[in-house]
């Protein structure tokens, strides 16, 4: 990192914007609706794939602190030791491709486009059906 000139500095910045993106992310998706309670509940993390694997290491870690009882990992595709790696982490790891010569997710996809805001706050209105989410996180009948 010393041979980067301030690269401390860029570091900062790089996860201050993040941490401000992530925030937007939360309060548009959840609509204020409280964060489900996680402690003793299994919980299923899937993705598009898995590169470096270290977004899903973050997400097991947020998950272990919120008391998930289980965690279950899955996605379509990962280089084997990014695999194996979550493996460790995850109580179950569903990794279906491990391809020898893996160099990216999208390689892996006809569409490799991204989802946009609305697209996930129309599938997360769809998954609570107008049910809602009570306080306690769980979905009201």
């Amino acid at each position: 990192m010393r041979a980067i000139p301030h690269a401390d500095q860029a570091i900062e910045d790089l996860t201050a914007r993040e941490t401000s993106e992530l925030q937007r992310r939360e309060q548009i998706y959840r609509e204020g609706r409280p964060a489900p309670e996680l402690r003793d509940r299994t919980a299923i993390l899937v993705d598009d794939g898995l590169a470096t694997g270290a977004t899903m290491r973050a997400a097991i870690k947020a998950l272990r602190q919120r008391g998930a009882a289980k965690i279950v990992v899955a996605v379509p595709v990962g280089p084997l030791d990014t695999c194996h790696e979550i493996e460790e982490q995850a109580d179950e790891t569903i990794c279906l491709s491990t391809p020898e010569f893996f160099q990216a997710v999208g390689q892996y996809y006809e569409d490799f486009s991204q989802t946009t805001d609305e697209d996930v706050r129309e599938l997360l209105a769809q998954d609570l059906g107008g049910r809602g989410v009570s306080e306690q996180g769980e979905q009201n009948q």
